[in-house]
């Protein structure tokens, strides 16, 4: 049995191919070494639906955000094999599994937005270039969290319409304390702040709303899609839950770089298990 799993910063995605190519579908928070220990890592596995088959799969594809480093990558391995202690484990970068589920075996830049953003030059087998992702808090330029941290800032410092600010208010129910509190006392603030890239993108036809997602993509361009090798005779491949939901906005941009945007791609999982049993 093999088994195939994409995890970000907020869920995982795993798919089970048996030997008949039946798949099965399973669903964990996301393991980002950088926001989980291996200890959270093993409980959650240990209570989800992935219990029943860890002992019978033999070989485990998993790639994950924050595995950019071999540290990070080796204490997620372990993790795993823990686990699935019958099975091979293989842990890769998610930026591979953005490339391989769009490219497959073509190039092209690549790029992820979701939770987080990153971006990648893929050659059709390997990564060649990538400007590293800083995290939340000194990067991921046009990510959710990003943009919703984006929109707190103008929400608090009172710069919306007062249209959005009641809708916001009304639908949200958070006070200022509460952001404060969450954004600075709890647990995975990026989470926290990119659940309101929701509500932003429910408003995206407001001009200050659209104007602001527009900037974060932009200087995403500049921070990151520009730096790479001839990108402009490259198409552009996206990927993740903003990528999907923003693409028109994405791809107006786009077109201010000189950058065709060939496919967008809300999950990776399915074209995975396409590159897997290719």
């Amino acid at each position: 049995m093999i088994l195939i799993a994409d995890s970000g910063s907020t869920k995982t995605d795993w798919r089970l191919v048996n030997d008949t190519g039946e798949i099965a579908h399973y669903k964990t928070i996301g393991f980002n070494p950088y926001f989980i220990n291996s200890e959270n890592i093993l409980s959650e596995l240990t209570n989800s639906d992935l219990v029943a088959i860890n002992e019978k799969v033999t070989q485990v594809f998993f790639y994950a955000a924050g595995c950019s480093t071999v540290k990070n990558k080796q204490e997620l391995h372990n993790t795993l094999n823990t686990f699935f202690r019958n099975a091979k484990v293989e842990v890769e970068h998610d930026m591979l599994a953005a490339a391989r589920a769009t490219c497959f075996n073509e190039k092209g830049v690549v790029a992820i937005l979701g939770t987080g953003s990153n971006s990648c030059l893929y050659d059709g087998k390997e990564i060649t270039e990538n400007i590293r992702a800083l995290g939340y808090l000194l990067g991921d330029n046009g990510s959710g969290a990003d943009i919703g941290t984006t929109f707190i800032k103008a929400y608090l410092g009172g710069e919306l319409s007062p249209e959005i600010e009641k809708a916001f208010k009304e639908e949200s129910g958070l006070s200022t304390d509460d952001i404060l509190d969450a954004t600075y006392k709890q647990a995975l603030p990026n989470r926290f702040l990119a659940s309101f890239s929701l509500f932003v993108f429910q408003n995206i036809d407001d001009p200050i709303i659209y104007r602001m997602v527009a900037e974060r993509f932009a200087l995403f361009f500049e921070k990151n899609i520009c730096k790479y090798s001839d990108y402009q005779n490259n198409n552009l491949h996206l990927i993740g839950s903003v990528a999907f939901i923003y693409q028109d906005v994405f791809k107006a941009v786009a077109e201010k770089y000189n950058v065709k945007v060939v496919k967008v791609i809300k999950q990776p999982i399915e074209e995975l298990v396409k590159y897997h049993l290719g």
